[in-house]
């Protein structure tokens, strides 16, 4: 929790996010900087050699090592480290500052930690070769018993959905090897979509042509399949289909896998969701001309869901007037 808190400030997510920690590799890790000074040493003592290593991936790979076992003495670690979750949300937001008495906002365009979950990297230290974005290590616990821990990932979720050029990487099957603009290095896709819709799935039965359209997920799930509970969490993962329907490729794939019968049948009813059938739903431009996206790294305006054009598709475009405050999507 206080590594939570502490990440709220920029200085302190810039310094995580390049912290290097010794290590010596092997069966378990073993920080060799991780004891006091009184301290003794295991014994025995772990043989090879140390090396430096970024220290976020350790956090990933603990965080998603978690156990749902209640027995103390069967767990690896005494912690449940949900507040995790906050770090990773932290550390994926945009900072936003203001300069002099025009207070001027500028808003950084690559946020490092954004830029870490989107990029690829080890599998682990034992093996370098295999990569994998670091955001597949955590997207499966959108449903996580724990609220702290389930929101978290969805503020995160969230806010790399604001970098456009990611968008294809979140959203493509992990048996895809996909890239991030600018960089060409191939990983494996997140495979995000399953895990944004399962909090917003009940019971329901759909008709045989539309379960086909749905994610392996969530076809024929059981009777006792319940939604997210909490509203806050339920708008999120709205807000992050929205983000996700900036591009002409993401809103094609959204509409191919079954989004408009999940919240159709979900029967939930606000702006956003509007929002979001208008551009499911809606017809797209004809002008190709009008679908140049690939340009906008950074989706600053999301108050999309215009049905007329791609003119208001183009998020970027222009800042949302006072009025439309509420149709804001922010990062959180």
């Amino acid at each position: 929790m206080l590594l939570s808190n502490l990440t709220s400030s920029s200085a302190a997510c810039s310094t995580l996010i390049s912290l290097h920690v010794s290590i010596i590799p092997g069966t378990e890790l073993y920080a060799t900087q991780s004891r006091c000074g009184t301290s003794p040493p295991p014994d025995p003592y772990p043989s090879g050699e140390e090396k430096d290593v970024l220290a976020l991936p350790l956090l990933l790979d603990a965080f998603a090592a978690v156990t749902t076992d209640s027995d103390p003495s069967k767990r690896k670690r005494k912690g449940d480290l949900h507040f995790l979750a906050s770090v990773f949300a932290n550390i994926s937001v945009v900072r936003k500052c203001y300069h002099s008495m025009r207070e001027i906002l500028n808003v950084t365009k690559a946020p490092a930690g954004r830029n870490f979950l989107l990029s690829p990297q080890p599998i682990d230290i034992s093996n370098p070769a295999e990569l994998e974005y670091p955001l597949a290590k955590i997207v499966s616990f959108t449903e996580h018993k724990d609220t702290i821990r389930r929101g978290g990932v969805a503020s995160t979720l969230k806010n790399c959905a604001f970098h456009a050029p990611g968008h294809k990487a979140m959203l493509s099957p992990e048996t895809d090897k996909v890239a991030v603009p600018p960089s060409t290095t191939l990983a494996r896709g997140v495979d995000a979509l399953p895990y944004i819709l399962l909090p917003l799935a009940g019971p329901e039965e759909f008709e045989l042509e539309d379960q086909e359209k749905l994610p392996e997920a969530l076809q024929f799930l059981p009777p006792t399949k319940t939604r997210e509970s909490d509203p806050a969490l339920r708008l999120m993962h709205v807000e992050t289909l929205l983000l996700l329907c900036h591009t002409r490729w993401g809103r094609d794939y959204i509409r191919e896998h079954g989004v408009y019968e999940i919240v159709r049948a979900a029967h939930l009813i606000s702006e956003h969701i509007e929002r979001l059938v208008t551009l499911i739903k809606g017809d797209e431009p004809s002008d190709p001309s009008e679908l140049d996206e690939g340009s906008l790294e950074t989706i600053q305006d999301a108050s999309v869901g215009a049905p007329e054009g791609a003119e208001r598709r183009q998020i970027t475009s222009a800042p949302v007037e006072d009025d439309d405050e509420d149709n804001r999507i922010e990062e959180v």
